[in-house]
This record gives C-alpha cells, sequence and structure tokens, in this order.
C-alpha cells in the first residue's frame, strides 16, 4: 500500500511539473499592452499593433500571462487580450514559401525576415500558411510561434 501511495505522489508531482511548460498564444486584438507586472496597476512596456502576433507564455498570475515574444521582450498581458490562434513570425532572412510540402514544388514567394503568417495546419517539418493573397507551406526551422 505504501508502494501504490509514493508511486501516485510521484506520478502527480510529475504531471504538475508539465503542466508548468511553456505554450504559444497570439495576439487577440490590434492593440495589446505589454505591463511590467502582473496587474493593470503596473506602467506599459510595449504597446503592440499586430493582430495575431506569436508570444510566448512563461508564467500565469491570475488573469495575467507572463510572456516573451519574437524579440526577447518580456512583460505581462490579461488574458482577455490573448487568443489560441495559430500564427508565426518569418525568423529566417529569407523564407521561400512553396506551393506543396517540398522543395520540389513551385515556389510561390519569398518572405523577408520578421513577416507574419497565418497558420491552417502543419506537418512533419512543414506548416500551410497564408499571408495576404498567398497561400503555401513554409518549413517549421524558419518560423516562430504557434503551430
Amino acid at each position: 500500500m505504501l508502494r501504490v501511495l509514493i508511486i501516485l505522489i510521484i506520478l502527480s508531482f510529475k504531471s504538475n511539473i508539465s503542466a508548468q511548460e511553456d505554450y504559444f498564444l497570439t495576439l487577440r486584438y490590434d492593440e495589446v499592452n505589454l505591463r511590467q507586472g502582473p496587474s493593470k496597476e503596473y506602467p506599459i512596456k510595449i504597446f503592440y499593433k499586430k493582430k495575431f502576433l506569436p508570444v510566448l507564455v512563461q508564467e500565469q498570475s491570475d488573469n495575467f500571462r507572463k510572456i516573451k515574444d519574437h524579440e526577447n521582450n518580456t512583460g505581462w498581458i490579461h488574458i482577455s487580450q490573448l487568443s489560441k490562434k495559430k500564427a508565426a513570425i518569418v525568423i529566417n532572412e529569407e523564407l521561400i514559401m512553396f506551393k506543396s510540402p517540398t522543395i520540389y514544388s513551385a515556389p510561390i514567394v519569398i518572405l523577408k525576415k520578421g513577416k507574419l503568417v497565418n497558420i491552417s495546419k502543419c506537418q512533419d517539418i512543414w506548416c500551410k500558411t497564408k499571408l495576404g493573397n498567398y497561400k503555401g507551406w513554409l518549413k517549421k526551422e524558419g518560423l516562430w510561434g504557434r503551430f
């Protein structure tokens, strides 16, 4: 009986650790405030002006989430300002969008570093994306964000 109890305690401890892992969300609105602390009483550090910008959630405090963006800025955002929509930022200097998820398919457009793309689905190393009128596949290794 004691063994079973110890195993249950260890398993519950492991599940609590995995629940603390970082995860991606995106900005819900065109204007979102990044604050210095987890309350509206804290001053604003950055005004984000890009809907669906991906952010990495690192901590939680009540209704606020501590995030890190693709430029390593950190701060706190209210959970109501965040979304589960899938999007990513191009982190390579240039990234080619292909018609199919293979480098042997037709190239559609070359994206520059910093472009924001919406993601509809991902496979092993590829994500199906949309940017304006362009729809195609990008390699995950050139993206930062929520897949």
